[in-house]
């Protein structure tokens, strides 16, 4: 009997994108079960609260179901360091979303450190698909906060959230 591999796929997806949802979709055939970890990160000073990203992220998930690849797929918000919450979660691999050379300095930088404590869980990058390697949560928000269109970057469900956060119907 082989093990499930379990992989864990952390954000503060403020908000979730349509390229954190084609990161999701994709991870699923990587692994048996994917736990998608919401952080709270305070420094970023989120737009959404932790539960109204825990809830997008989960309409998402129940939008695009038949599209997961038979994955088991958990949301969990967490708040410690992300080894310890993959750790916590039996998580042998770390999946992440790269869009560019910037997001990959970034990123070895933070596999290094996260090797240091724990060397049994591997971190695994998918390049952004070339529709969405341009998306941000930040450009996302900046451009729903100054009267712009979100629609080719959000599903119609988060860009009404966003709409409704900023004030505009």
């Amino acid at each position: 009997m082989s093990k499930e591999r379990i992989g864990f796929y952390p954000g503060t997806f403020d908000p979730i994108t349509l390229g954190h949802s084609d990161i999701i979709q994709r991870a699923t055939k990587l692994v048996d079960k994917l736990v998608i970890g919401v952080a709270i990160n305070r420094d970023k000073g989120p737009m959404f609260t932790l539960d109204e990203r825990v809830e997008m992220v989960q309409d998402e998930l129940d939008a695009i179901e038949g599209q997961l690849n038979d994955c088991e797929i958990e949301v969990r918000p967490f708040d410690n360091l992300l080894m310890h919450c993959a750790q916590e979660h039996g998580a042998g691999i770390i999946i992440r979303g790269l869009r560019a050379v910037s997001d990959f300095e970034y990123e070895f930088q933070m596999v290094g450190m996260n090797l240091r404590l724990n060397s049994e869980i591997e971190t695994v990058f998918l390049m952004a698909n070339d529709k969405y390697q341009f998306i941000a949560s930040r450009l996302v928000k900046e451009i729903a906060r100054l009267d712009g269109d979100v629609t080719a970057f959000v599903s119609p469900r988060v860009a009404n959230r966003l709409y409704e956060r900023v004030g505009r119907t």
